[in-house]
């Protein structure tokens, strides 16, 4: 960890990198997992194409799951009061007890993490739900947490878009946290620029349109060596059209797991 001591009021610490602490407020509180590429319907698509967009499976990987440990169901009647929303345990009804609660009401189900996570100075938790992942009737909501200072652990709450019935398994992730330089965003300016002032990366655009039709002409034309490929491989080798090479480039995330 090499980021700065904690600063004092209206002083910015310099944000290098972090530490992520997880201190148990339970005796054993839910499973905390390097988060996972894969997505069942990812694994469905043709041929399983979908993994073929890198980006996908990176922002899948991103974080760390918080896994439920107990399966249930809940039912919102469509109101705004905390009985609106119907509980069933589908097992240990103490576990359900314990995990989920309605807290706010407005259709909102809150989860307890089991723990009190501290970050570096000027870093913050993307508290969420796992990407790339859809659960009919519900939402998961997001929350930036300051957990640089925070002495208390924060909920994760979900949102039922609609009136009925959903179901968690356990087993599956109901909270999903990436560490991310929470200081840092606001000293970024977006510029909004025409690529003929870049000479360079318009350049490097063209020929990667022109390389993305030709292939394209190709498939439609049924061409021996554009069907043999398939589709194109240039972000996944991390190279231009041309075979440039990238800068920093990842085709697959490898977190590493809590220790004690």
């Amino acid at each position: 960890m090499q980021s700065s001591p904690t600063p004092s009021s209206g002083q910015r610490p310099v944000v290098e990198t972090t530490d992520l602490t997880c201190y148990r407020t339970e005796d054993v509180p839910p499973e905390l997992i390097p988060a996972r590429p894969e997505r069942e319907w990812m694994d469905l698509t043709d041929q399983r194409y979908a993994y073929r967009c890198i980006p996908l499976s990176i922002a899948n990987a991103s974080g760390w799951e918080v896994i439920l440990p107990c399966a249930f169901s809940a039912t919102w009647t469509g109101g705004n009061l905390n009985n609106d929303i119907q509980i069933r345990p589908l097992g240990d009804p103490g576990a359900v007890a314990r995990r989920v609660v309605s807290h706010f009401g407005h259709g909102i189900l809150t989860f307890h993490t089991g723990y009190l996570f501290r970050t570096s100075p000027g870093w913050a938790l993307w508290c969420r739900g796992a990407p790339n992942v859809v659960k009919h009737g519900i939402v998961a909501l997001d929350g930036l947490v300051e957990t640089d200072w925070l002495p208390f652990p924060f909920t994760m709450n979900w949102r039922f878009t609609r009136p009925g019935t959903v179901r968690f398994e356990a087993g599956e992730p109901f909270c999903f946290i990436t560490p991310v330089p929470h200081i840092l965003y606001e000293a970024i300016e977006p510029r909004i620029k025409t690529l003929a002032e870049d000479a360079e990366m318009k350049a490097a655009y063209d020929k990667w349109s022109a390389s993305r039709t030709d292939f394209n002409a190709g498939l439609a034309r049924r061409e021996p060596d554009a069907v043999k490929q398939g589709w194109q491989r240039h972000y996944v080798k991390g190279a231009g059209p041309a075979g440039e090479g990238a800068g920093f480039h990842l085709s697959r995330r490898r977190l590493k797991p809590p220790r004690a």
